[in-house]
């Protein structure tokens, strides 16, 4: 049986790993569906303290990795397919059927964005014009036109922090209305930076000869018409899916299947031992550095746990 097992390799089960590791609990790290999490698909990241000049995110993570096995830390390939997380030893089944146990439990699964499945989408993701985050990228596109798809605050708000940079953005959303806040939406409509394109959807992303994002083709969904929108950058601000299907059950869950941590405590849940970090439960920053610093959290609280426990 492990002391402890951490659920993920994205910025907050690694920084958990490295935390755990140099208190001498060896912990055992499984790696989920995308080893590295999400900064892995980011050519570079500009965000995270002590890159004056950026990074790149598989690079970081790479680092990152390397420093919790320096300190003992151990990484194994599986995917949790089902959880028993009772008060005592927690159960881990595996995708080929093997099972982990573990005194304590850090579940830092992630979450992925949705995505539209649109031509050009996949190809160009990550440093070539498609992205799901502004706060990330934003500033890759200084006094550039960019698009955002969506509807809801996170489009608002992806919209607006993108006209810092931007020296337009079309918002392209397939109702005739916003379903964001009213005070997200005013500000939306009130901001001269922000085109909105109504009834309409997106259905292709376009490439010049160098293989980076051109235009948008757009489709009206009541008339049919289609049309290009130039843009250099294509922000998709539809939501998250949270990887914790195999919690469900037995951790409280919101209505978006993030997981809920207990009480005031950003990390601790209603079972002793078990602890959450990162986007799999933080629907609201999701950057590097927060699911960093849940990481740490989470890796703090457990080690004091087992010692309380011992």
């Amino acid at each position: 049986m492990e002391d402890i097992i951490i659920l993920g390799t994205g910025c907050a089960g690694l920084t958990a790993a490295v935390y755990t590791a140099r208190a001498n609990l060896s912990p055992l790290v499984l790696e989920g569906g995308q080893p590295g999490g999400q900064l892995t698909t980011t050519s570079e990241v500009e965000n995270f303290p002590g890159w004056p000049e950026g990074i790149d995110g598989f690079e970081l993570m790479d680092k990152m990795r390397k420093q919790a096995e320096r300190f003992g830390a151990r990484t194994a390939f599986a995917e949790v397919e089902s959880a028993e997380l009772g008060a005592g030893v927690k159960r881990l089944t595996t995708g080929d059927g093997t099972v982990h146990e573990a005194r304590a439990l850090i579940i830092a699964t992630g979450a992925r964005p949705r995505t539209l499945g649109i031509p050009g989408e996949k190809e160009m993701w990550g440093g070539k014009g498609v992205s799901t985050c502004a706060t990330c990228d934003g500033a890759f596109y200084r006094d550039m036109e960019v698009v955002v798809v969506g509807g809801g605050d996170s489009a608002a708000e992806e919209s607006l922090f993108l006209t810092r940079f931007c020296s337009k953005v079309t918002l392209v959303h397939r109702r005739d209305e916003l379903r964001a806040s009213k005070i997200m939406a005013d500000r939306v409509l009130a901001n001269k930076k922000i085109e909105v394109l109504w009834d309409s959807v997106p259905e292709e992303v376009l490439a010049d000869d160098g293989g980076m994002t051109r235009a948008v083709r757009v489709r009206n969904v009541k008339s049919g018409e289609t049309g290009e929108v130039a843009c250099k950058g294509f922000f998709i601000a539809i939501g998250h899916i949270p990887n914790t299907v195999p919690f469900a059950g037995q951790l409280p869950l919101d209505e978006n299947g993030y997981l809920v941590p207990e009480g005031k405590s950003a990390v601790r849940t209603k079972i002793p031992g078990v602890y959450v970090a990162g986007d799999c439960a933080d629907h609201v920053y999701r950057q590097a550095v927060t699911a960093a610093g849940m990481g740490c959290q989470a890796a703090i609280e457990a080690e004091r746990w087992l010692a309380e426990s011992d």
